[in-house]
């Protein structure tokens, strides 16, 4: 870990580039910026390069990015997550960041391998490809190995960056850094966690890092999927997967950014855009588990007809809550019923109960009523994000991550389905799924389940309340006791306290008798 000081001149460096690059110019600054932090910004216009301007926003972050290395790629796409952070404008032009480094050696990429699985790269593959992609992360190879019923299988194996952990940690202080002074001079954007949005940065880079972790998310999502007849995920191979090595099924497919491709290929591109959406919201609401980076680079067309998933590095989850909150929200935006989208907001406790139910109600409609009665091409899902997140400052709803990455996945599956059929409606599109699952989580079966649920829970409480009874009885007279003739410790405890009061001095003697009376205060909260 480095220093304080060389975190600064980390940071300084990174304003350089990114000034040198444009990325400065790209948005306004907030109206409420002090004149400080105000001058800061048009000093760092003035190293622009000349041409800067010439380019669109996503071609300079990306070569901002890109120049500034892995973790800087990494922030940028998890940043593009966060619309309630950087803005719907600089969200949408950080989704088109294109993680583009060079490889690195096949010398190291056969080291990594032997080191993870304990062999060389012969004796576990009969291939081994150059690489066929490098991230900011891994890159990947194409091999294939003979398995033990004597088949083929052609796969694909992803290896760590040799050394990218420590260079990340290092990193990272200067990420601490940007957001302890963004705290500092810009009391707004504390509401919005700068540092907790590093720290959640920190723990998903070093999840994404453990490939045994994807591996298992794919796994997992796998066996979610089983009966899908539209949607699947690559096979992993266990054996040859490690921390930093995992080696999943190759797939034979047409990737979803390769629109002659597909176009040659025959296939209902309309069905496919239809497909994208649909997986998605069964994932998010029937599953609560979901893929939350569905760029057409990581979605394939596979040679069965099914759509599939590739790079499971990011995944997002939604409990109970946040899916009925989900399945309701949409439900009500595609009914226009408003108020019951405003009612969910407060059942959930997104919406502080000071704030009035019929006013949020009137916010939302000035969101859904311009989706309904146009051109689902004129709709702008990022400009329905500014509104929502303006709203969300103004009836100071707190930061929900877990939406926001929801939110954002949305948008981004709608782009890939819209790239697929420019008229798709994702109001229309989403309403078979929503209501599928309102009527079965919902519906007059929903309900029974939860009373037969219900009845079994009191069954099981009932057979247990004569026990219960007896021990309220018993510490009952036990108070009584002690209140008639005052505290009696047993031989074994006065022996205990003793001990403690000769190893401890008189702090930790209070100590002591703070924790019993505590324990006693408890036992009588929980029998009154």
């Amino acid at each position: 870990m480095i220093g304080a000081s060389s975190a600064l001149l980390r940071l300084v460096h990174t304003g350089y580039i990114l000034a040198r690059e444009g990325v400065f110019s790209i948005v306004e600054p907030p109206a409420d910026l002090p004149t400080a932090p105000r001058v800061a910004l048009a000093f760092l216009k003035l190293f622009e390069r000349k041409n800067a301007s010439a380019r669109n926003k996503g071609e300079r972050l990306s070569a901002a990015l890109n120049r500034l290395g892995p973790s800087y790629v990494k922030m940028g796409q998890f940043l593009a997550t966060r619309p309630d952070l950087v803005g719907p404008e600089l969200a949408e032009a950080l989704t088109t960041l294109q993680d583009r480094v060079p490889a690195f050696s096949m010398q190291e990429a056969r080291k990594a391998v032997e080191d993870a699985l304990g062999k060389p790269v012969e004796a576990l593959f009969e291939s081994f490809s150059e690489p066929i992609a490098a991230a900011s992360i891994a890159q990947v190879h194409k091999a294939s190995f003979v398995d033990a019923s004597g088949e083929r299988q052609d796969v694909a194996v992803k290896i760590l960056r040799p050394k990218i952990a420590q260079r990340f940690q290092d990193d990272l202080a200067g990420f601490y850094l940007a957001a302890r002074l963004i705290e500092a001079v810009h009391a707004p954007s504390r509401r919005l966690k700068p540092v907790g949005v590093v720290d959640t940065l920190a723990q998903s880079i070093r999840l994404e890092m453990d490939f045994r972790l994807e591996a298992a998310a794919m796994s997992e999502m796998g066996e979610n999927c089983a009966e899908d007849d539209d949607f699947r995920v690559p096979t992993i191979y266990w054996a040859k997967s490690e921390k930093s090595v995992m080696t999943m099924e190759w797939i034979d497919g047409i990737k979803l950014n390769d629109l002659e491709a597909l176009k040659a290929s025959g296939h209902d591109l309309s069905a496919l855009g239809r497909t994208v959406i649909q997986s998605f919201l069964r994932h998010a609401l029937r599953d609560g588990f979901f893929h939350a980076d569905m760029h057409p680079g990581n979605l394939f067309l596979g040679s069965d007809g099914k759509l599939v998933a590739v790079d499971f590095g990011i995944m997002g989850r939604l409990g109970m809550k946040e899916q009925r909150f989900l399945a309701e929200i949409l439900y009500g935006f595609i009914k226009r019923d408003y108020r019951r989208v405003s009612l969910v907001h407060f059942e959930a406790g997104y919406v502080p109960s000071t704030q009035d139910v019929d006013t949020f109600a009137q916010a939302l409609r000035s969101i859904g009523e311009p989706i309904h009665g146009r051109d689902s091409a004129e709709i702008s899902m990022a400009g329905l994000l500014q509104q929502l997140f303006e709203f969300t400052e103004l009836f100071g709803m707190a930061t929900r991550t877990e939406l926001i990455l929801l939110q954002k996945t949305m948008v981004v599956a709608e782009g890939v389905a819209r790239m697929l059929d420019d008229s798709l409606n994702l109001w229309n599109t989403s309403e078979p799924v929503v209501k599928s699952w309102m009527e079965k989580n919902l519906g007059p079966v929903a309900k029974a389940k939860e009373m037969a649920e219900g009845l079994s829970v009191l069954g099981t409480l009932s057979a247990q309340l004569p026990e219960m009874v007896r021990r309220a009885e018993r510490l009952s007279s036990s108070f009584d006791e002690m209140g008639r003739d005052g505290l009696r410790l047993d031989a074994e405890t006065v022996a205990a306290i003793g001990q403690a009061e000769a190893r401890k001095g008189r702090t930790g003697r209070l100590a002591l008798w703070v924790i019993a009376i505590a324990l006693a205060a408890i036992a009588i909260r929980i029998w009154s």
